[in-house]
């Protein structure tokens, strides 16, 4: 099966020429060339990398893969840049990309970046295929699968709230801080909206309490959030 490639990338010969190449390689690839289109595709479907240009029109590629890395941690990024500077590389790394890669660039070296992040992302998720089922009650979750069940019906979740799910279950029945929740689901290194997991606990209790029984997700005002159960 081809390896499907995002390319966001605003400048059209060199778009095409990455394109070109890489449907030589065997890849599947589509093109975008602004930061905004670029974030809402990168979204919708599933790719196995993602080539980013840091200045992009709409919206700054650091900006998209901030907003990116809030709901996929695991799509591999590789920031394409004309800026040569430690900033902007370590900027490019706090924000979540797996990789960096100055223009002008050797084909065949971005070539060997992209199988060298496509095997560690490859190789991570075969790791994590083994882990076992989790439940509370009548939820159900295939963390190895990345899929959810509540009384047998799929519920569909965006990889972040599917994230913060799982650390609410690895913690059933204890009460935790928005501070814990951010730093264990987002990371430390978060920067962005502080009220970020009331809204992804409100998305969470859409799908996940929605039209059942009793609810599983409980509010400890003052305090935080806690998953439990309903004889627990």
């Amino acid at each position: 099966m081809k390896k499907r490639i995002l390319v966001i990338e605003d400048e059209v010969r060199i778009s095409r020429v990455i394109s070109l190449e890489l449907m030589h390689e065997g890849y599947e690839v589509e093109t975008i060339e602004n930061g905004k289109d670029g974030l809402s595709r990168a979204k919708e479907e599933k790719w196995d990398l993602i080539l980013l240009d840091v200045m992009l029109p709409g919206m700054s590629g650091f900006e998209v893969l901030r907003r990116l890395r809030m709901e996929d941690e695991n799509t591999p990024v590789i920031l394409l840049t004309a800026r040569d500077s430690v900033f902007d590389k370590v900027n490019g790394l706090d924000h979540g990309a797996n990789d960096y890669i100055t223009k002008p660039f050797e084909m065949e070296e971005l070539l060997a970046r992209m199988r060298s992040a496509i095997r560690v992302s490859t190789t991570r998720n075969s790791q994590s295929s083994a882990t076992a089922l989790k439940s509370i009650d009548d939820l159900e979750i295939d963390e190895g699968a990345r899929t959810v069940k509540r009384a047998g019906t799929p519920i569909e979740l965006t990889r972040r709230e599917f994230d913060l799910l799982v650390f609410l279950l690895d913690n059933r029945n204890q009460v935790l801080s928005r501070d814990q929740l951010l730093n264990k689901v987002w990371g430390f290194d978060y920067v962005g909206e502080t009220n970020v997991v009331d809204v992804y606990i409100g998305y969470l209790r859409k799908k996940i309490d929605h039209d059942y029984d009793y609810p599983l997700i409980h509010t400890i005002r003052g305090v935080g959030f806690m998953l439990k159960g309903q004889n627990t």
